[in-house]
Order: C-alpha cells, then structure tokens, then sequence
C-alpha cells in the first residue's frame, strides 16, 4: 500500500529555492524523493515576483488576491 507524502509548505518553499539556486528536477529528485510534477507544480506556486523595489509577490499570493476581488465583487 501506497501513501502520499505530506510536505509542509515551508520544505515546498525550500525545495524552489534550491531549484532557483541551480539544481536540477532529477538532482532534487535523486536528494528529496520529489516528483517532476510536483516540484514544476511548487514553482509556479512558490516563485517570487519582484513587482517593485520593495515588493515581491508569489503565485500564490496572486491566487489569493484574485479569490479576495472575487469575493468581494
């Protein structure tokens, strides 16, 4: 029997990070046991956008805000 891998968001965060620090999906696949699949799933989450000099935003930060104007209307 199969079960799932909880990850905690702050171990997600850290994964992207090493991502965006030059390893590779097999390399963090080889160390963590992440799929390809979650890890291109985590970057598009978790990578920072740099909106101005004092602001940088994730993906998810976006997602977010948009359920918030929906909401709000």
């Amino acid at each position: 029997m199969s079960t799932k891998n909880k990850y905690t968001s702050e171990f997600k965060k850290t994964i992207v990070n090493l991502y965006h620090s030059g390893k590779s999906y097999a390399q963090i696949h080889n160390e963590y046991g992440v799929s390809s699949s979650a890890l291109s799933k985590w970057v598009k989450l978790y990578s920072e956008v740099k909106i101005d000099d004092d602001t940088v935003i994730t993906a998810q930060q976006i997602k977010e805000l948009q359920k918030l104007e929906l909401f709000i209307g």
